[in-house]
């Protein structure tokens, strides 16, 4: 029975930008995407009979429909129904390190894995382009997942291009356990709050997508320092005055010696860059002594150049 373990690990966002409204409801977003090194061991099988099944050693995860790693693996079947009737059912085993509603493309990852494993088990040979389509037809950041690395995201996130890998540096994440944010209310809160200032003209647009220069500037001269200055994220204009615990971490990183914080994607989870893992580890230390809570994850992990990839052991 063939079976695949791969690596799915979490991304942060360096960069998050709403341009405006798209035809399709979506936002057109200028993103600046990065993998790191805490990730979610996916395992994909053959079974010997038909359908989906998902295990989860973390109970809060659900392991039906409403799961990414589901819903890769029924688009799989869907797309490929001649292999599917050869192989026949698939098995799903996830391995939990990302925390959930955090912002850190959790269950993104899971499902960019499942593609892959699917891909190997199967033999279908597809290329990461073929994949990374299959993936955009199920959420917007597993194309990255896929890949990895530093990337540019444009339109809604799907479409990407690699920048300069930045993985020297270090990064401390901090997520309350049981503080998670919603996507869809933050970015639907952003259009509600902000939709009157979105550009109209393409003069317009164009200076607006042009703020990024600074971050992709600083990201080709691997300027740590820099970067952690341009750090810009739109979605912490609604989440920070709503949800008091999330800026109360961005403030304390402030407070500690970090080179830049930042909330990931739609929160909650914020972070700080590093240079070092010594500068990592003091930074942690600083935000476990000023804020004894136990309800309060924080780890040292590090930027990284990997996408979803097979597990080594």
């Amino acid at each position: 029975m063939r079976s695949y373990s791969l690596i799915a690990p979490a991304k942060i966002n360096l960069y998050l930008q709403i341009v405006g409204d798209r035809p399709d409801g979506f936002h057109e977003l200028i993103m600046v995407l990065q993998s790191i090194e805490l990730a979610d061991r996916v395992t994909v099988r053959s079974r010997s009979v038909d359908g989906i099944r998902v295990n989860c050693d973390n109970p809060a995860v659900p392991v039906d429909q409403t799961n990414l790693a589901y819903r890769a693996a029924e688009l799989m079947m869907r797309e490929f129904p001649e292999i599917y009737a050869r192989f026949g059912g698939i098995e799903i085993d996830l391995q939990k390190r990302i925390p959930m509603g955090a912002g850190l493309a959790g269950g993104s990852s899971n499902a960019a894995a499942v593609l892959v494993g699917i891909d190997l088990m199967w033999s279908l040979g597809l290329t990461q382009s073929e994949l990374q389509d299959l993936g955009a037809k199920l959420g917007s950041d597993i194309p990255f997942c896929i890949s990895g690395g530093t990337a540019i995201a444009t339109g809604r996130g799907e479409r990407l291009a690699p920048l300069t890998g930045l993985n020297d540096f270090y990064v401390v994440l901090a997520k309350y356990r049981d503080l998670p944010v919603s996507t869809p209310w933050a970015y639907q809160t952003y259009r509600k709050n902000f939709s009157n200032s979105y550009p109209k003209t393409p003069e317009e647009i164009e200076a607006k997508k042009s703020q990024s220069r600074e971050i992709l500037n600083a990201i080709a001269h691997h300027d740590l320092r820099q970067i952690g200055q341009h750090l810009h994220n739109d979605l912490e204009k609604v989440v920070l005055p709503e949800f008091e615990k999330v800026q109360q971490l961005r403030d304390q990183f402030a407070r500690l010696n970090s080179v830049g914080t930042m909330m990931s994607g739609s929160g909650s989870t914020v972070f700080a860059l590093a240079e070092s893992r010594s500068q990592a580890e003091e930074i942690m230390s600083g935000m476990r002594s000023n804020i004894p809570d136990s309800d309060l994850d924080l780890w040292v992990t590090k930027l990284s150049q990997s996408g979803v990839h097979l597990a080594t052991h």
